[in-house]
């Protein structure tokens, strides 16, 4: 089974590993049964070529149809990021809202002036007296890479700003973020140059899904128990974590139907952790 090639979102082929299949599962919080009947049902169906995102949906499904709905819901974390689009401003709101979960101070669309240029800051964070700015690139599509020109860039205007003339513009790092991963040469770059990278699995211990895990500050697009046209109409109204959706007359005022409502705040409810 090893030998079967997939072929992933950015059109590379590799080795179908079942144990990565496997992992993600666990930390869906699937049970060890539950992980072994979804693998075995995976493998049999497996055919050379198929995509990584077929293969997700035959988890999912599997997960959706006899799981509790909040492991469903996490393991669609990284997609319901990609749902957070089309317009990366979501996203944006979504990296504030990590970075307060984790003790930051954060701000989004700070307009700020550096040495050279004026420049508009993302996401404005502060922590014990020290001070980055968070450039978000967002990808729509799981195959899209962000690459060294978005690297070089970024670095320029943080660069800028930590020069700025006014204390008030001045910041000590720039952090470049995406839902995705970076290409090789953005990873090398950065690394030279002290520019900060996360991406989805980068680095391996401090990624994006990892601080999303840690904080459970999950997107209401994880929620399966909500349409798409739900989902879009309260995105809308900047309202992007599941948490958010724990007020009832929320999910009234946005239209959802009375009798789905329970239902919705209980997955809300067990997939953020909230008591």
């Amino acid at each position: 089974m090893t030998h079967i090639l997939i072929t992933k979102a950015d059109g590379e082929q590799v080795p179908f590993d079942p144990t990565k299949l496997e992992h993600s599962l666990q930390l869906a919080g699937a049970a060890s049964t539950a992980r072994a009947r979804i693998l075995l049902h995976i493998t049999q169906e497996l055919k050379e070529g198929m995509r990584t995102e077929d293969i997700y949906h035959h988890a999912f499904d599997l997960l959706q149809k006899d799981e509790p709905a909040p492991i469903a819901a996490r393991y669609s974390t990284k997609r319901a990021v990609f749902a957070l689009g089309p317009s990366g401003f979501p996203f944006e709101q979504f990296l504030a809202e990590i970075l307060r979960a984790h003790g930051w101070k954060a701000q989004t669309g700070v307009a700020l002036t550096g040495r050279c240029a004026p420049h508009e800051v993302d996401v404005l964070a502060e922590k014990e007296g020290r001070r980055i700015g968070v450039e978000a690139k967002f990808h729509n599509e799981p195959g899209g890479k962000t690459d060294i020109k978005d690297a070089l860039y970024v670095k320029a205007r943080y660069d800028d700003l930590r020069e700025a003339p006014e204390a008030s513009s001045r910041v000590a790092q720039g952090w470049l973020v995406t839902n995705t991963r970076f290409t090789r040469n953005a990873i090398r770059y950065a690394q030279c140059s002290g520019l900060a990278l996360i991406g989805w699995d980068y680095p391996r211990t401090r990624g994006l899904l990892t601080l999303i895990e840690e904080a459970r500050v999950h997107p209401l697009t994880c929620l399966t128990t909500l349409s798409e046209g739900e989902k879009h109409r309260l995105l809308e109204r900047k309202i992007v974590l599941c948490k958010d959706v724990l007020t009832p007359h929320i999910l009234e005022e946005f239209g959802v139907r009375p009798d789905k409502i329970p239902k919705v705040t209980e997955e809300a409810r067990l997939l953020c952790g909230t008591q």
